[in-house]
């Protein structure tokens, strides 16, 4: 009898523990955000395309990171970069750029890295339009509110 008690609490406790396991699971699963998408890799492309680095502050981390850029060598947070790409693009009438379909995601926790190239189009002031595609590197880290920000960005473009 004592044999059958036991076997049955503890037939329950481990029934109950899988259930709350599970539940846990699914509430995790529905508050955790998904991690960024080509689509998000595009939104950031298409904010840079505006020529108003305003348009794509909500997708970088403030405080000191390095972005590395085309020009000039490297910025050490997101100030920086935002300032130096003003003088940049005031050279241009027009960007679009367009993310290609080799982009690449890899979660990793809190973290997660990106790799594409991106197809440009830019009219300069002149009229002259330049073509081509870049590199392109990020680094995202979820933030406490669970939105992802830019950490880290590496843009070159290769040598022809």
């Amino acid at each position: 009898m004592m044999k059958r008690l036991f076997s049955m609490a503890l037939f329950i406790l481990l029934f109950s523990c899988a259930a709350m396991s599970q539940h846990k699971h699914a509430a995790t699963k529905k508050t955790s955000p998904a991690p960024p998408d080509k689509a998000y890799m595009q939104k950031i492309w298409d904010g840079w395309s505006t020529m108003d680095p305003a348009n794509v502050t909500e997708f970088y981390a403030s405080g000191p990171h390095v972005y590395y850029d085309i020009t000039p060598l490297k910025y050490g947070s997101w100030v920086e970069y935002e300032q130096g790409s003003k003088s940049v693009l005031s050279g241009y009438k027009s960007v679009k750029c367009t993310v290609n379909d080799d982009a690449e995601i890899h979660p990793l926790g809190d973290t997660a890295w990106g790799t594409a190239t991106v197809k440009y189009e830019l009219t300069a002031k002149s009229g002259k339009v330049e073509m081509g595609n870049f590199r392109w590197t990020v680094i995202w880290e979820r933030q406490a509110d669970g939105k992802w920000l830019t950490v880290h960005e590496h843009v070159s473009e290769p040598l022809q």
